[in-house]
């Protein structure tokens, strides 16, 4: 039939196309309005409510009363159970029966005793599938069960998304009938709303994009809403326009289903395992229904909660996962924080996160996953290599708020050499839609064209999960090899990885950390949690040695295993990456410190039960060192000894009210306000502090981001320095004479907030110990100390996981000034040739070193997502370390040891004669860690490290009777091709820098 040709009049063909399957305008007449047909209403419908997340077969034995749509319930964090009885029509037969449910909050459709499928308005999941195709044999009453939790995909924001918690908020049913639902439409619908993507997305500049646009609105000239007989026609259209092949060059988006579910956020842990029943069901659902679907999946902790409350979805997880279909990746217990966990703690990740893996479906993970962490350690891609990763995903970096990250698709070299292939999937996101805008981002936004011809697309509902759904699916299907598009390809990890690999010579290499410009304030935020955190690394480091060694003195002690394995776990939890930053409500602080708790708790027992068995149980004094060095730290040990003897500690007044300190090694003079005027390295004759200027300056700033309250400090902050300047109480003395002296101030911050510190100086002690108590309770505050030192150099050096690295402390570039703020561990040091200044601390992970001003970070003040958040009293302790020669000369690493591993009293009998179990014989090699092997009792596993960025052969020498020694990986598997050397002296081994090495020792 001949049709009058239309004008190129580009706004309104296209305007036309979206209003003819808008769900807003002309629904009476178009397409959308014709998507449901005939609906019925249940035959009832009741409710209970529970305060607490209860299983099903407890819920299910409640009381249910009757309850109307539009009746509302609550309050946030409760659930509202929903019995549902429902009876098909019969004269539905033949018809593709739904459940239409739009209610407020995540709901789970529970039916015969087990979860069917996860319900969102969010997730763009209203309705469950009753029949595809109603046949008589099929029941027609049936009763469901819908389990509503009171809050939303991203929790219950009051006002904003990142908001504090409304506590108080109602929800609602909007929606719940049973409907026809037409599916004829919605296949015409997906074709419409593709081709008018592809006119928007390709633009008025691309001949295939005015393709599209002729094509659609020949489909609506064709498509009669009212006749369905009308929708093969338009069907066959966007067929015909979907079939133009591409040509051989074009590039390949990877397709993965995936479903990010952050394990605590603006939501608790608890409610973290249901957005998982809810999400997974729903991806096992799509999977009976789309052969080449396939969906990737992180954090075996998630796992491990879906086994314990919903075993019978894991049962079938784990059928999908040998069909290859339901992919596990990333290899760690959670998407843990890249920045701050130690590297012990990395290490234990991918430990319990690959033994977990490879026990409950027989896989070892190939890839690293971890796409929304704020940052990403030089030292992980040797910790990947070790834990069997050879392939690293994320994209967080296109977050970076000043610098564009110049690759996509590249090696990523570390510390110590290791290389890992790398892709940032260039679409810039991990929760993609399958829609047309992805695709085309996908290819415009590669910034490797030429050298990788192949990226990931990853689509799914995220962060607070729901996943993919079936309108994805069918997206990407129309569109698997259309012209002007990227070739799309049902894909998993290791195809992607295989193909990046094989097409991998001219990919780009960049050296060291991956820092992610944004974000820096995480390393501050919930000061409690990061001193939880870092005293918990610290106990389960003392009860495995501990109880290592009593392993071999006491015959009868049974090693802690499974008790350690619980504690570990717990802590690796609370590296989420939502958690240890800070960026959390606060019902996930307080979880978190009450996890904290629990393994200070538990772990206090199993190091006294562990210590016990070394001391071999009298009545006397003893001490248990769990480093590898001499120590000389004071320790108050109640052995009716008497008073030690008297050191060289001098402490004096000076006549201007000062004080002034020495011990031997360091002379200080102490201001009225606790500032420093004066500290000297004796020997060295070296003066510390900088000309005119005070150490131990605590500043305030003011501290307002542009949006993301506890995740940001912005880079102007810095222009609002305050110092605090008010004395409450001038130093006075403490204590003098003996091993210890120290003097002790008061400074207020504001009407609200005072800082109380202990200054302390110990006998032949190199640091001075700032032991500091504040109570804070500022709003959008930034609190900081300052050291300006008498030192000059370009570079400043931080301590990282297993080894350090240096920033500049200049802002020459743009890439030099977005690390206005920065992260490190225990300590960070500003040396010139033969004299530096280190700044060492126990809890604190904040830094900054402009010029010759060292700053410690000390708290902030952020109200969002947490209102309350750091309120409270704080204890911390932080030190200064003048020292000649560089810091690796001058122990400064030992030293960060010291003051954050106590030396601990044990009780031990009268005639213990003191031992040591292990010494290394090149200062440079740290010995980390001493545990039992896990699948060995009688071995251990022993880590040590590369401390100095040097090359050295050293020698480990045991007092224990080891019959063999093997290296090992960090998974502990051993290469029976690769004994460690040993002789008379003990085991020889020879690192390079910043290496780490795992030995497994048989006793």
């Amino acid at each position: 039939m001949y049709r009058q040709p239309v004008l190129k009049n580009r706004r309104t063909l296209l305007e036309r196309a979206e209003k003819f399957i808008s769900d807003v305008y002309f629904t009476d007449c178009n397409l959308r309005g014709r998507l449901y047909g005939d609906s019925c209403p249940l035959e009832s419908l009741a409710s209970f409510l529970s305060s607490k997340r209860i299983p099903f077969t407890e819920a299910a034995k409640q009381n249910f009363a009757p309850h109307k749509v539009g009746d509302t319930f609550g309050p946030t964090w409760w659930t509202c159970w929903f019995k549902v009885s429902l009876k098909i029509p019969e004269s539905w037969r033949g018809k593709e029966v739904h459940l239409l449910w739009e209610s407020d909050g995540e709901a789970m459709v529970w039916r015969d005793g087990q979860p069917v499928q996860g319900l969102t308005k969010e997730g763009e999941k209203t309705s469950y599938i009753l029949s595809e195709c109603l046949k008589d044999e099929e029941p027609h009453s049936i009763t469901l069960y819908v389990e509503v939790a009171c809050n939303g995909l991203f929790g219950a924001g009051q006002g904003s998304m990142i908001a504090a918690p409304d506590p108080n908020r109602k929800f609602s049913v909007q929606k719940a009938q049973l409907v026809v639902f037409n599916r004829d439409v919605q296949e015409v619908l997906t074709d419409f709303e593709m081709l008018v993507d592809i006119v928007k997305e390709l633009g008025e500049g691309e001949q295939r994009g005015y393709q599209a646009l002729f094509t659609v609105n020949e489909m609506v000239n064709l498509c009669d809403p009212s006749d369905p007989r009308s929708f093969s026609k338009a069907r066959s259209l966007a067929h015909s326009f979907f079939s133009q092949r591409n040509g051989e060059s074009q590039h390949t988006a990877h397709a993965m289903g995936h479903c990010h579910i952050d394990s605590a956020w603006l939501w608790p842990y608890e409610e973290t395992i249901r957005k998982c029943g809810r999400s997974w069901v729903t991806v096992i659902r799509l999977m009976e229904k789309n052969p080449e679907f396939v969906f990737t999946c992180s954090q075996a902790q998630q796992f491990q909660w879906v086994q314990s409350w919903y075993p019978g979805l894991f049962s079938q997880i784990q059928d999908y996962v040998k069909k290859g279909r339901f992919i596990p990746v990333g290899g760690t217990w959670v998407e843990m924080d890249g920045n701050l966990p130690s590297g012990e703690s990395m290490v234990r990740q991918f430990l319990e996160g690959q033994r977990f893996f490879n026990h409950e479906f027989g896989i070892v993970c190939k890839e690293f996953w971890l796409p929304d962490t704020f940052g990403y350690s030089a030292q992980l891609p040797q910790i990947m290599q070790g834990s069997g990763v050879s392939n690293f995903l994320t994209q967080k970096l296109s977050w970076n708020l000043v610098n564009t990250f110049p690759h996509n698709t590249f090696f990523w070299e570390g510390l110590d050499g290791s290389k890992v292939l790398t892709h940032f999937p260039p679409g810039n996101s991990y929760e993609m839609k399958g829609k047309v805008e992805d695709l085309v981002k996908t290819v415009k936004n590669n910034k490797d064209k030429g050298r990788a011809n192949h990226s990931a697309v990853l689509f799914g509902f995220g962060d607070g999960g729901g996943g993919p759904t079936q309108l994805m699916l069918d997206r990407l299907e129309r569109v698997q090899d259309t012209d002007g598009l990227p070739k799309v390809q049902a894909s998993t990890p290791d195809k992607l990885f295989s193909q990046l690999r094989a097409d991998s010579a001219l990919l780009c290499t960049w050296t060291g950390e991956l820092f992610l410009e944004l974000h820096n304030g995480t390393y501050t935020t919930q000061a409690q949690i990061k001193r939880g955190n870092r005293r918990c690394e610290t106990l389960l480091h003392d009860i495995e040695i501990a109880g290592s060694l009593a392993l071999c003195r006491d015959g009868t002690f049974q090693y802690p295993a499974e008790q350690l394995q619980k504690l570990w776990r717990l802590l690796l939890l609370n590296q989420f990456h939502d958690v240890i930053p800070g960026s959390c409500i606060e019902m996930v602080v307080e979880d978190a410190l009450r996890y904290y708790e629990d393994i200070q708790s538990d772990g206090a027992k199993l190091l006294k039960e562990a210590c016990g068995a070394l001391g071999s149980k009298g009545n006397a004094a003893g001490v248990f060192n769990s480093l590898p060095w001499e120590r000389q730290e004071v320790i108050q040990i109640q052995d009716g000894a008497g008073e030690p003897a008297v050191g060289i500690l001098c402490v004096s007044f000076q006549a201007d009210g000062s004080v002034l300190m020495e011990n031997g090694i360091l002379k200080m003079v102490i201001n009225k306000d606790g500032t420093l005027a004066s500290l000297h390295l004796i020997n060295a004759n070296r003066e510390a502090i900088s000309n005119g200027c005070h150490g131990n300056q605590f500043v305030m700033f003011d501290d307002v981001p542009l949006y993301w309250d506890a995740w940001d400090v912005m880079d102007y902050h810095l222009q609002t320095r305050k110092p605090v300047l008010e004395v409450v109480q001038p130093i006075h003395v403490v204590s003098s004479g003996g091993l210890r002296s120290s003097v002790s101030f008061t400074l207020r911050i504001s009407d609200k907030s005072t800082i109380k510190q202990e200054i302390v100086m110990d006998a032949m002690c190199p640091y001075i110990k700032f032991n500091t108590e504040v109570q804070w309770a500022e709003s959008h505050k930034f609190l900081k100390v300052e050291f300006p030192v008498r030192v000059r150099s370009p570079n400043a050096t931080y301590e990282i996981q297993f080894g350090h690295l240096q920033r500049p402390t200049h802002r020459n570039t743009s890439w030099d000034w977005a690390r206005f703020e920065v992260w490190g561990h225990k300590w960070a040091d500003l040396s010139e040739h033969n004299f530096g200044v280190a700044l060492l601390n126990d809890c604190k992970y904040g830094y900054s070193v402009h010029e010759n001003t060292m700053t410690l970070s000390l708290l902030r003040a952020p109200k969002a997502p947490d209102a309350n958040a750091d309120m409270g009293t704080h204890h911390f302790t932080y030190a200064i370390m003048p020292h000649a020669g560089s810091f690796q000369e001058a122990s400064v690493i030992q030293s960060a040891y010291n003051l954050n591993f106590p030396l601990r009293s044990i009780q031990c009998s009268p005639n213990t004669i003191p031992w040591s179990a292990f010494s290394v014989s090149s200062a440079a090699i740290i010995l980390e860690t001493i545990k039992q092997a896990e699948d060995r009792k009688r071995a251990l596993v022993l880590r040590l490290y590369e401390s100095h960025g040097s090359s050295v052969t050293t020698t480990l020498c045991t007092t224990l009777p080891v019959r063999e020694a093997w290296h090992c990986d960090l998974l502990e598997r051993h290469d029976p091709t690769q004994p460690a050397h040993m002789t008379s002296e003990g085991i020889t081994l020879t690192f390079s820098p910043f290496q780490i090495v795992s030995l497994l020792l048989i006793l």
